[in-house]
């Protein structure tokens, strides 16, 4: 039950565009088609997640018994960076439409403060054990994606309606953003509920 709190929590209440707004560059970036946002989804799911079982390693294993934990930020960008790298060496080979598609983006996932922002706020949990850093990194990273799909499909609807011509593009989609953000803290009576 602990678990499924945490799932919903970071899914739905603290998602961490929505309410935290960390990732907020590729929610506006990659989110005018479906697919691309999926593969973004997917791949920040994958990098976050990955990242930060091993930088929570690197953090108890190294920068703490070594005494340099003034390195943790530079530690986790280049580990970040070098699963980013990673991922688009099999992005390119496997589906190089979605390759394509991502484009500038998927570099940009090495500087997405989200990824970094969730591998550094879960090594400030003292009572998180690798185990629930990496379900509350997965539920986060989830949350991530669900927030951008359904951000991603509100811009393709928009784009089949009349929007007045001084607030079609961005104005609309900083405006859907915040109305999609107003809907997602309602969710927050939710959990009290369980």
């Amino acid at each position: 039950m602990e678990y499924l709190l945490m799932i919903i929590a970071c899914v739905f209440v603290n998602n961490i565009i929505l309410s935290q707004f960390l990732g907020i560059c590729p929610f506006l970036g990659v989110s005018n088609k479906l697919s691309t946002a999926l593969g973004m989804g997917v791949a920040v799911i994958f990098v976050m997640t990955l990242a930060t079982l091993v930088t929570s390693l690197v953090q108890v294993y190294v920068l703490v018994p070594l005494e340099i934990t003034f390195l943790q930020t530079i530690a986790f960008i280049l580990i970040i960076a070098a699963l980013v790298q990673m991922v688009e060496i099999v992005l390119k080979k496997t589906s190089p439409s979605l390759y394509q598609a991502l484009g500038i983006f998927l570099p940009l996932i090495t500087t997405n403060c989200a990824v970094l922002g969730v591998a550094i706020g879960v090594t400030q949990k003292p009572d998180f054990t690798i185990l629930d850093s990496v379900i509350y990194t997965a539920a986060t990273a989830v949350g991530f994606t669900v927030a951008i799909l359904i951000f991603a499909g509100l811009r393709e609807q928009l784009e089949l309606v009349k929007v007045p011509k001084a607030m079609r593009g961005v104005p609309i989609a900083l405006i859907t953003a915040g109305i999609l953000s107003m809907a997602f803290m309602g969710f927050a009576n939710l959990v009290k509920t369980f």
